[in-house]
């Protein structure tokens, strides 16, 4: 009993993909489960408001183009105006400007020529596209969730299946012994022995089933969706795609951070390009209506109406060297992007050469598996034979099964762990689990 509670202990910590349960009419596929993981993630609604956002801003952008309406007015006293050095025959000065002055005026100003617009509109969009590969980077944390998930509840339920052979292999000796001790050619011991031992594999099936209910609780969560205690759960078939994918690993290139990175060094071009556009000369054209005292006449002592019109230059050609510190400091920024590519390329060829490693380790040990099963189960028939016989007791054929389930359960493990090391070297690479 110790000796399978060890193997079911050991078996409860790798994560694994699995077979349909055996009558099952339906069942789950990893490759499904991590679309409706994504589909159903509340951060996917980011992408769509960061596009509104940046609606919203290349509209305000767009707006500086039209005409800008502004209004003034104004009313104050000067302790000082303007006066002539003559004087009229009574005295009085020839002109005497009020100290009070009053204006109310309308400006309009349309922009002619302005360079910064069409940079300004590309760096919104490079950020839009570098944002939302940000959220495809960060949704795709999610598939190696579900493959945990995925795997934990899928062992326990192969686990599950081959505890209930045993359960019904053992039933059966069970009969054949209690016919004996009825006809008195075995002491009831024997029976005893073997009706323990149903009752202590019932007991890790209890266990298992609770432990895979517990899985598919945490699966169900992550999809958001509904899945029942008694839903298969189908192992998928990678071999094909991890070959591919073997033989092109210098030339991936699809997990969501390479957009981002991508995303990240466009925003710096746009960047450069829009300080750049900083430096060059803007148009625009303005008018101005008002009324006032003075109007345009500053020496006038009536209210009176005015307008006036024309162009507007603004340029700045030196500012002492800022637009070129900026582009430089852009330009190490993009050498910092691309040491970080390199680095996070690194540490998926790191991750990978482990994987393939242990899937090279897994066929051997798969092949040995099917060695081992053979000659436990050759062993544990011939000892049946003596038990039935009355040559060996029931302990003795127990210790025989026993030695057989574990073999079995140690293939179960390994077939499911090469599974999930595949699923986890595809789910590395960025490629799609069918």
């Amino acid at each position: 009993m110790n000796r399978i509670l060890l193997v079911l202990s050991a078996l409860a910590g790798p994560l694994a993909a699995q077979q349909p349960a055996r009558g099952a009419s339906d069942s789950l596929h990893l490759g499904v489960l991590h679309q409706q993981a994504l589909a159903n993630d509340p951060r996917l609604r980011q992408l769509e408001l960061q596009t509104a956002q940046t609606d919203l801003r290349l509209r305000n952008l767009s707006a500086e183009r039209f005409p800008v309406l502004s209004g003034d007015v104004q009313a104050q006293y000067q302790s000082d105006v303007p006066r002539v050095p003559f004087t009229t025959p009574s005295g009085d000065p020839v002109i005497s400007p009020p100290n009070d002055t009053y204006d109310a005026s309308l400006r309009v100003q349309q922009r002619l020529l302005d360079p910064t617009l069409a940079p300004r509109r590309a760096v919104e969009r490079t950020q839009l596209a570098e944002s939302q590969a940000r959220v495809h980077t960060t949704l795709f944390a999610l598939r190696q969730e579900v493959n945990e998930s995925f795997y934990a509840a899928a062992l326990l339920q192969e686990r599950a299946a081959e505890i209930a052979a045993t359960i019904a292999d053992l039933q059966a000796r069970l009969r054949e012994v209690t016919a004996r001790v009825r006809e008195g050619t075995t002491l009831p011991g024997e029976a005893a022995t073997i009706e323990a031992s149903i009752l202590e594999r019932r007991q890790d099936a209890a266990a298992i089933h609770a432990d895979r209910r517990a899985a598919l609780a945490v699966l169900a969560r992550l999809t958001r969706t509904e899945i029942a205690d008694s839903i298969a759960l189908a192992l998928p078939s990678l071999d094909a795609t991890v070959d591919s994918a073997r033989g092109a690993l210098a030339d991936l290139r699809a997990r969501p951070e390479y957009r981002q990175f991508a995303g990240t060094r466009e925003r710096l071009r746009t960047q450069q390009q829009a300080a750049a556009a900083q430096h060059r000369p803007r148009l625009s054209a303005f008018a101005r209506a008002g009324y006032g005292r003075p109007g345009l006449d500053f020496l006038s002592e009536e209210f009176d109406s005015y307008w006036l019109g024309g162009l507007r230059i603004e340029w700045t050609p030196w500012n002492w060297g800022s637009t070129r510190r900026e582009q430089e400091a852009l330009a190490l920024q993009q050498q910092i992007v691309a040491a970080d590519e390199a680095a996070f390329t690194e540490s998926i060829h790191r991750g990978i050469e482990r994987d393939l490693a242990s899937l090279d380790r897994l066929d051997t040990t798969l092949a040995l598996d099917e060695q081992i099963i053979a000659l436990r189960e050759r062993i544990e028939r011939e000892t049946r034979l003596r038990f039935d016989e009355g040559v060996v007791t029931a302990a003795d054929y127990l210790d025989r099964r026993t030695d057989v389930l574990e073999a079995r359960l140690a293939r179960i493990t390994h077939r499911v762990e090469r599974s999930r090391t595949q699923a986890r070297l595809l789910t590395t690479l960025g490629l799609e689990v069918r």
